[in-house]
């Protein structure tokens, strides 16, 4: 019976993948789990506790082998993997995020945009097309992942139409939760919940 990984812990996990990368980075070879905890603002138990779920990594007191961790971890998270990606909604969301270029270092390849009135043919070397070429473009084109950063309004349409072409994995950008069938992935990015934590924070360090 498969183990199930709290939602918590998961997303930990792409924290503990990043700071392996910078320590990495700085040659660093050997790091502890009290070292990783303060480099994460948790307790090294915590740490401990999230590795076990996954069969440990090292040997208690020896620490753990920066790369060998760091690999692990990449094989968990499925970077291992290349990953084609398609962004609908070419706004500055979009535009924002296809002009980032730590996706592709990390395997994420965004093959094209798409936009019900394309402004613009490209961005980058990236090629904008209208919503009305997208399902000529996905019988030619394996997509893995569909980015969403329309409007709220347009978000459950989109999604509707990109499941019923064959796409199972949905980042979602636009401010809204979107219910899609059992076997489709939605990973939900909201901004302004985000900005209430740091608002809460803030307030809460104050008072």
């Amino acid at each position: 019976m498969k183990k199930i990984i709290s939602e918590a812990v998961i997303k930990r996990l792409p924290k503990y993948y990043k700071q392996l990368q910078h320590l990495q980075e700085q040659g660093i070879e050997k790091v502890s789990s009290s070292t990783i905890a303060n480099l994460l603002g948790i307790t090294a138990s915590q740490v401990r506790q999230d590795f076990y779920n996954f069969g440990g990594f090292g040997q208690q007191g020896y620490g753990y082998d920066v790369e060998s961790l760091k690999n692990s971890l990449a094989r968990i998270l499925g970077l291992e993997h290349e990953y084609n990606m398609i962004i609908i909604g070419a706004g500055n969301i979009g535009t924002a995020l296809a002009n980032y270029p730590g996706f592709i270092r990390e395997g994420f390849k965004i093959k094209a945009l798409f936009d019900i009135q394309p402004r613009v043919e490209s961005i980058g070397n990236i090629p904008v097309y209208s919503m009305y070429d997208l399902k000529k473009y996905l019988d030619k084109n394996k997509i893995d992942i569909a980015v969403i950063t329309t409007q709220k309004n347009a978000a459950a349409s989109v999604a509707n139409e990109v499941v019923s072409l064959g796409i199972k994995n949905i980042w979602n950008f636009a401010p809204i939760q979107l219910k899609v069938p059992d076997d489709v992935i939605v990973e939900n990015i909201s901004m302004s919940e985000s900005l209430f934590v740091l608002s809460y924070r803030m307030n809460n360090k104050n008072n």
